[in-house]
């Protein structure tokens, strides 16, 4: 008998995963680099760097210290850091919402890499209650993602905003060995992650990805509606047909777009957004050639 995971499993195999074949093929290769035998490249050494990736001829000539780089020639271990938070659940009224848009984009994201014999774990994190999967392969292990991402789980009455920092602490505590690290959040809540993602990123390639609900950066003309927080449970009764308050609204949406961007762009992550109502392919294939252009 077919479960509701297996369904949801197939069904992003055929309308997504099959989609991309061959789009990204061998992408994640040219993304990796790390300990391997096929050079790719030299840089200037860096204070993070492992010294016995030093060398010493170039060095030497150039009076300056520089390490090599190699394409990985292992397998690369991969995790997906998945917000769960209460404000990932905004949209899902009129339709999955954000929830939904993360646990396909999940699932795909495990079912390509995986695809290639890499190893997937999972973090799936709130500040209550948060679950590891520990990094496996095959289509067996993505299975268990999709139900672990899926099942339905205690109702939660915490009503702090989202631990981003803690989250990140996590993932570094969990990912020891180097790897590639995706970050998917709406980044809603304090903004004191930046340190922890700064970190996190001088160690493995960190790749984040921000869930956005169209409502969350456009107000519709809805006249008097209420109004409440997701994570605090504060409520405010606003007049969505004032042209003031759209306007300092307006404002306020975009200072803290600018704030969030600019905070992933200084810790060294790749920085990607992802709409409620975009296409998953299109999606994956634009972050695909964004990361190609960012590494050229």
């Amino acid at each position: 008998m077919t479960t509701p995971p297996d369904r949801l499993l197939r069904r992003l195999e055929w309308q997504v995963v099959r989609r991309l074949d061959g789009r990204l093929q061998g992408a994640y290769r040219t993304v990796f680099r790390g300990t391997g035998i096929d050079f790719a490249d030299l840089r200037a050494y860096t204070a993070e760097d492992d010294v016995r990736h030093i060398d010493w001829n170039v060095t030497a000539r150039l009076d300056e210290p520089y390490v090599r780089q190699y394409t990985e020639d292992r397998e690369v271990t991969s995790w997906l850091v998945l917000d769960r938070s209460a404000s990932m659940r905004f949209g899902a009224a009129t339709g999955d919402g954000k929830a939904g848009v993360v646990t396909d984009l999940a699932v795909c994201l495990a079912r390509l890499f995986t695809q290639g014999g890499n190893r997937v774990g999972a973090i799936l994190y709130d500040n209550q209650v948060h679950r590891v999967i520990p990094a496996r392969s095959g289509r067996t292990h993505v299975l268990h993602i999709t139900h672990e991402l899926t099942k339905d789980g205690p109702a939660r009455d915490d009503r702090r905003p989202t631990d981003l920092a803690a989250m990140l602490h996590l993932a570094a505590a969990t990912a020891r060995r180097r790897g590639l690290v995706f970050v998917i959040s709406d980044f809603i809540g304090d903004l004191d992650w930046e340190p922890a993602l700064t970190r996190l990123a001088l160690r493995h390639e960190v790749v984040v990805i921000r869930i956005v609900d169209p409502a969350e950066l456009e107000l519709p003309d809805l006249g008097l509606v209420l109004v409440e927080d997701a994570e605090t449970g504060e409520q405010l009764l606003a007049d969505t047909s004032d042209p003031l308050f759209r306007r300092r609204l307006r404002a306020e949406v975009d200072a803290r777009e600018f704030a969030v961007t600019g905070a992933i762009r200084r810790s060294g992550a790749a920085a990607h957004r992802l709409g409620t109502d975009q296409d998953l392919v299109a999606a994956l294939v634009e972050m695909a050639q964004q990361s190609k252009r960012r590494r050229a």
